[in-house]
C-alpha cells in the first residue's frame, strides 16, 4: 500500500510540471499574437502595409496571416499561402547552391570569374572571386544604377545582360570596400547554370525547394501563371496605380525568386538543419565581412527594443516594383519574422520598423504602436494650395496631434523627394529647409 502511494504521489507531482506550462504557454503566446495582430491591423488601417506576415517564437508558428489585398481589382484577399516576389532574399538562395556546389568540389570560393566563364572580360575576371561576389566586395558596378531608367522592361538575354551590364571597370580593387551589387549575384547565377549545365530554376528546384518542401517558391519569369499571385501597387497622392511593369527574368540570381511566408518559414527550419548543407560549410557561408555582411546574408546584433540588450539576427530586405519584403532570423531563440508586401509608395510603413515593433512584442518589452504618416496630408496641402500652406498645416499639426501623426525627421525627407519627383523642385527646397530646422529644435 505504501508503495501504492507513493507512486501515487510521484505521478501527481510529475503530472503538475508537465500539466502546468501548458495552461501557461498559451496564455503567454495568444498574448504576444494579439499585439502582433492589433499592430499589423493600425498598419493596414492606416494604409501603411498591405501583404503577409509569419513570426514563429522558437521554431514554432504564434502568428500568421494576410493583410489587405492580394489584389485589387478583384477584391481578393493576402492569404499565408499568397506568393510575393521577393526581390533580393533571392540572394541567399543564389549563395546556398554556390555553398552547396563549393561542398561538392564543383566550385573553389577562391576561383576567379575566368576559371567558371572563360569568356567573361579578363583584366576584370582574372581580380575577381567567388567569394567577392557572395559578400558584394568585387568592385564591379551594380548593374541596377543604370538598367532600371530605360532597359529594365527590355527582354534581354542571359548572354546580353552579361555583356551589356555585368562587365565594366573595376570601382574599386576586388576585396577593400563593401559596395551593394546585384550585379554579382547575377554573375553567380550565371556560374550555377554554366558548372551544373541546368537552368537556375531546375537547380534551384531539385536543390532546395523540393528537399525542403518549399512547393509555393519559383524563380519567376515574364508571363508565368501562377495561382495565389500576388499583384505589386504604387501609392501616391492620386491613389493605387499598379507597379510598373519589368521583365522578371532580368532579376535572375539577383532578385527573381517568389515564394510565401509559409515557405519562407520551412526554408529557416531547414538552416537549422544539416538537410541543405553541412555544419562545416554554413559556418562558412553565415560569417560576416565587410559591413557586416556573410554570403547572401546580413549578420547584425539588433537592440532589443529601447532596453540595452540586443540579440543576433540574420536577414535580408529586398525591394522590387510594387513589392517589399523581409526576412529576419533571430537565431539564438529560434524565432522568425518573414514580411512580404505588396505595395509601396506614399505612407508605407519600412518593413524594418514593423520588425522591430514585432521583436519587441517578442521579448516582451514596450513598443510604439504606428501612426499616421504626415507625408499623404502635406503633400496634398501643398499641392493645393501652396508650400506657405504645407508647411503652417505641418506645425498645427505638430502641435496638435503628435500623438496621432509620426513627425519622424524621415517624413519630410520621403515629402521633399517626392516633390522633386513631381518637377516641384523649389517646394521640396523648403520643405528640406524644415527637416533642418526640426532636427536641430528637436
Amino acid at each position: 500500500m505504501k508503495e501504492y502511494c507513493r507512486s501515487l504521489i510521484i505521478i501527481i507531482f510529475f503530472s503538475f510540471f508537465l500539466i502546468f506550462p501548458v495552461f501557461q504557454a498559451p496564455g503567454i503566446t495568444q498574448d504576444k499574437a494579439a499585439k502582433i495582430d492589433e499592430l499589423m491591423n493600425l498598419y493596414h488601417e492606416y494604409g501603411q502595409f498591405n501583404g503577409t506576415v509569419l513570426v514563429s517564437e522558437g521554431g514554432k508558428v504564434i502568428y500568421k496571416r494576410g493583410i489587405g489585398l492580394a489584389n485589387v481589382e478583384w477584391n481578393i484577399p493576402n492569404e499565408p499561402d499568397t506568393k510575393f516576389r521577393l526581390a533580393s532574399i533571392t540572394k541567399q538562395f543564389a549563395a546556398m547552391l554556390i555553398m552547396q556546389l563549393v561542398e561538392r568540389g564543383k566550385i573553389d570560393l577562391n576561383g576567379k570569374i575566368t576559371d567558371y566563364l572563360p569568356d567573361y572580360r579578363k583584366d576584370t575576371g582574372d581580380k575577381v572571386t567567388i567569394h567577392h561576389l557572395l559578400t558584394h566586395t568585387s568592385g564591379i558596378p551594380n548593374y541596377e544604377q543604370e538598367f532600371w531608367a530605360d532597359k529594365s522592361r527590355d527582354p534581354l538575354t542571359i548572354e546580353q545582360m552579361v555583356a551589356d551590364f555585368c562587365i565594366g571597370n573595376l570601382e574599386f580593387e576586388p576585396g577593400s570596400t563593401h559596395r551593394y551589387s546585384n550585379t554579382g549575384y547575377y554573375l553567380l547565377g550565371v556560374i550555377i547554370e554554366k558548372v551544373t549545365g541546368k537552368p537556375l530554376d531546375q537547380v534551384l528546384r531539385e536543390n532546395i525547394l523540393e528537399p525542403t518542401g518549399m512547393t509555393n517558391s519559383g524563380l519567376d519569369t515574364d508571363g508565368l501563371v501562377l495561382e495565389n499571385r500576388a499583384t505589386g501597387y504604387t501609392r501616391n497622392i492620386d491613389g493605387l496605380t499598379e507597379a510598373a511593369y519589368m521583365y522578371i527574368d532580368n532579376a535572375y540570381a539577383a532578385g527573381g525568386m517568389y515564394s510565401t511566408v509559409e515557405d519562407l518559414y520551412l526554408w529557416d527550419k531547414a538552416l537549422y538543419t544539416e538537410k541543405l548543407l553541412s555544419k562545416k560549410y554554413k559556418k562558412i557561408m553565415f560569417k560576416p565581412f565587410l559591413n557586416n555582411y556573410a554570403y547572401g546574408w546580413g549578420i547584425r546584433k539588433v537592440q532589443i527594443g529601447d532596453t540595452e540588450d540586443s540579440t543576433l539576427t540574420i536577414g535580408h530586405d529586398g525591394g522590387i516594383m510594387g513589392f517589399s519584403t523581409r526576412i529576419l532570423r533571430l537565431v539564438e531563440d529560434k524565432h522568425l519574422i518573414a514580411i512580404l508586401s505588396n505595395t509601396v509608395g506614399l505612407g508605407t510603413a519600412s518593413v524594418r520598423d514593423i520588425t522591430n515593433n514585432i521583436i519587441s512584442i517578442l521579448y516582451d518589452v514596450p513598443y510604439d504602436l504606428p501612426r499616421k504618416s504626415i507625408t499623404e496630408a502635406i503633400l496634398k496641402r501643398i499641392t493645393e494650395k501652396g508650400v506657405k500652406a504645407g508647411i503652417e498645416m505641418y506645425h498645427e499639426m505638430k502641435e496638435k496631434h503628435t500623438d496621432v501623426y509620426d513627425f519622424r525627421e524621415r517624413e519630410l525627407n520621403t515629402l521633399g523627394y517626392m516633390l522633386l519627383q513631381r518637377d516641384k523642385t523649389e517646394e521640396a527646397i523648403e520643405i528640406f529647409k524644415q527637416k533642418r530646422q526640426s532636427k536641430f529644435s528637436n
